[in-house]
């Protein structure tokens, strides 16, 4: 079954000002964000890959639109099933203010358990993701070959949620896993098991260095050792 090489939209005007961003519309890449989509291409360069899958959000295109450009004969296909986490009321509000709501230790601790209001459950989610995988990987493989590879660009959560379902990881440990912006995470399917090849590659070590909480993170969400919620900022 095909390769498929995950890529988290590069970084957002709301990842800096610790917004979660959700599925409000407009949400752009920052300066930074379209300089991690600009290298895109010379990173995946030695791939050759079959089609180009992509969140319908603005800042899923934005970053796959480099890559595009680069290699026009790549077919672009959108797929809702990997949009982002409806969020519902949540979406719009600053991390640091959700930090205080009580379903934010549920979503930390019990992510199986957690449901926005107004918005979907993360088990819900992670089903709509994992379904429109498996069904890509089939129609990748009838159209190119079981030796083939696929881009698709997506959001923090959800990618962290196909790691865990490729692991056999319960969801409720998916937040163990991080996906900086622009992160390429990859995952060899099989008849019987995925393999994970790849997880947050960015190429740069410099999200390891120690540093001070961005907007958002640490102690202003509630506790160093919670999960970013939507993915986070990544290194400043």
């Amino acid at each position: 079954m095909p390769t498929l090489i995950l890529v988290r939209h590069g970084r957002s005007t709301a990842n800096t000002a610790g917004v979660l961003a959700g599925r409000t519309p407009g949400v752009a890449l920052d300066e930074r964000g379209t300089e991690q989509a600009a290298a895109l291409p010379g990173r995946l360069a030695a791939l050759p890959l079959a089609a180009a899958v992509s969140s319908p959000l603005q800042r899923c295109r934005d970053t796959l639109r480099p890559l595009l450009d680069a290699r026009p004969d790549l077919p672009l296909h959108t797929e809702e099933r990997i949009s982002e986490c409806d969020y519902g009321d949540w979406a719009g509000r600053k991390l640091a203010e959700l930090a205080d709501e009580p379903l934010m230790t549920v979503v930390q601790q019990h992510p199986s358990a957690a449901a926005f209001p107004g918005g979907e459950s993360m088990r819900a989610m992670q089903a709509r993701a994992v379904d429109a995988v498996r069904e890509w990987n089939a129609r990748i493989e009838a159209e190119h070959g079981e030796n083939a590879a696929y881009v698709m660009c997506s959001h923090g959560d959800i990618i962290k949620s196909l790691v865990a379902d490729a692991l056999g990881m319960h969801l409720d440990l998916f937040q163990r896993v991080h996906a900086d912006p622009c992160s390429v995470t990859a995952i060899r399917y099989t008849r019987l098991r995925p393999f994970l090849l790849r997880l947050g590659d960015t190429g740069d070590l410099a999200p390891l260095a120690p540093r001070e909480p961005a907007p958002g993170e640490g102690s202003a969400a509630g506790s160093a050792a919670d999960a970013a919620v939507g993915g986070g900022a990544g290194a400043p």
